[in-house]
């Protein structure tokens, strides 16, 4: 489609892929050399050689895949206006930075540039809906800035309405947020691109205070995203206290999820929750080995997430890749500890590729309107297709390709809702540009708030002390002169 073509499709022609390789992710395999018509906001037809519409605009996907759109169901995208600053640092590093030192410092617009800069890059990658796990809402102004850039960005979202300065027993029950939810979402339904969650987390402060916040979820009506199983913050104590008071749900999200016991497991099973892992953020940070080795054995649904784009890379093909490599890497080691080898790899890409589109969609009770190619559904559609790389061709194993080959820069095609978002490489209707400028903004005033010393110090963190372990094999100076290896003596 050429730029005329593609404000067509957005004016309401429909539109159809044709001669891609279809993840259909709805339990109907693989369909190759299909055909997906789009007519208005939704999936029309899915076949091969579809007779379609006259004026239907036509998009060659032949050595493409199509897949329905990526769902990250937990980014603090607020934070992507400090995008990278945090690549060495540890958890405890990002607990002081935003919790005890610098979160304070982000103004109601330094929240709306993230957002906006966040959205582009989520769309940019093929991902079509993303939670706003947005734990910097200080104040509603705040929160209308954070909903502002969603409702404005071409992209679905849930808001996930979260304040680590504040207490969540606190400000969910406060006027001004009440009010805040019954102007912008007193009826969910009105909006189909935007919803609403409560982000907080459980202590594991034996008053349990968090209780009248899981009472004003319950009462709002409104499912809560929680960080769970981090290693030193969030604890299987956590885990009991909601499960005592009655506040683990089938809509409950327990992010991460890495440090639990057994029992944790068996009640968020127990009672329908599921977990986003985000495996980059785990093997990084320090919540915990990423845990769908035993999310797997439990029964747990699991969906991927980025966590934030402060230290990782904001995309869900470095989510999957990460998740599959940590996945067999547990489960290798536990393997060689006991003196065996594994054969047979139990999870496999085409699962995790499922995490990553259908599994967020249940997450977030979206199933029914989105997470597959399937008649009916929303047009949340993505084309992965580059003639130029190598890397995409040949394509002998979709799911493999999607979760070990393919990157953002393969993204050809985005549709979100039927609308075109990207197309040729290109992002369509969004104004990069201004995201930037917002952000560059916000960058110069984080920057002389902090001060130039702190702001080097938090780009380049004190390095721990190594421990060097003695080498016995330095018992000779003789090096191979052929190899430049040492050598041993007999």
């Amino acid at each position: 489609m050429n730029p005329d073509e593609v404000r067509a499709a957005n004016g309401g022609r429909p539109i159809v892929f044709r001669n891609a390789t279809v993840l259909t992710m709805d339990g109907q395999g693989i369909l190759e050399n299909g055909d997906v018509l789009v007519v208005g906001e939704d999936i029309a037809e899915v076949g091969r050689a579809l007779a379609v519409p006259d004026g239907t605009l036509e998009v060659d996907a032949t050595g493409g895949i199509l897949m329905p759109g990526m769902v990250d169901t937990h980014r603090h995208m607020w934070q992507t206006a400090l995008r990278g600053l945090g690549a060495d640092w540890t958890l405890s590093q990002y607990f002081v930075f935003y919790y005890l030192s610098w979160g304070k410092v982000f103004r109601p617009q330094d929240i709306r540039a993230g957002n906006l800069l966040s959205a582009v890059e989520a769309l940019d990658a093929g991902v079509t809906t993303t939670v706003d796990w947005s734990h910097g809402l200080q104040t509603v102004e705040h929160g209308e800035a954070a909903l502002d850039a969603l409702r404005t960005s071409p992209g679905r979202f849930v808001l996930a309405y979260g304040n680590l300065l504040g207490a969540p027993w606190e400000w969910t029950n406060s006027a001004d947020f009440r009010s805040f939810v019954a102007r912008e979402f007193g009826s969910q339904s009105h909006d189909d691109l935007v919803r609403l969650q409560l982000a907080f987390d459980v202590t594991g402060d034996p008053a349990f205070p968090e209780k009248a916040a899981f009472e004003a979820a319950r009462e709002l009506g409104l499912p809560v995203t929680t960080h769970a199983g981090v290693w030193g913050a969030t604890t299987d104590e956590s885990i009991r206290l909601m499960w005592d008071g009655g506040f683990m749900t089938p809509t409950t999200t327990y992010v991460h999820a890495s440090s639990l016991g057994q029992d944790s497991y068996h009640r968020i099973a127990a009672s329908g929750g599921s977990v986003s892992v985000a495996a980059e953020s785990e093997l990084n940070a320090g919540q915990g080995h990423p845990p769908t080795w035993q999310l797997r054995k439990h029964g747990i649904p699991v969906s991927l997430s980025m966590d934030t784009s402060v230290w990782m890379s904001g995309d869900l093909f470095s989510a999957m890749r990460a998740t599959l490599s940590a996945d067999r890497g547990r489960e290798h080691v536990e393997a060689h500890l006991g003196g065996d080898t594994v054969v047979h790899n139990r999870l496999r890409a085409e699962e995790v590729a499922h995490w990553a589109t259908i599994g967020g969609a249940k997450v977030l009770g979206l199933d029914d309107r989105i997470g597959s190619i399937t008649v009916g559904k929303k047009a949340d559609l993505v084309l992965l297709k580059n003639d130029r790389s190598p890397a995409m061709y040949p394509i002998l194993h979709p799911y493999g390709t999607v979760v070990f080959q393919a990157g953002r820069g393969d993204v050809h095609t985005v549709l979100v809702n039927g609308r075109v978002v990207k197309h040729e490489h290109d992002l369509v209707g969004v104004d990069l540009s201004a995201a930037k400028h917002a952000v560059a903004n916000t960058v110069e005033h984080a920057r002389a708030e902090l001060g130039e010393e702190a702001w080097r110090e938090s780009v380049t963190p004190e390095l721990a002390t190594t421990e060097r372990i003695p080498n016995p094999y330095t018992y000779t100076e003789y090096e191979g002169a052929e190899t430049g290896h040492r050598a041993q003596q007999d």
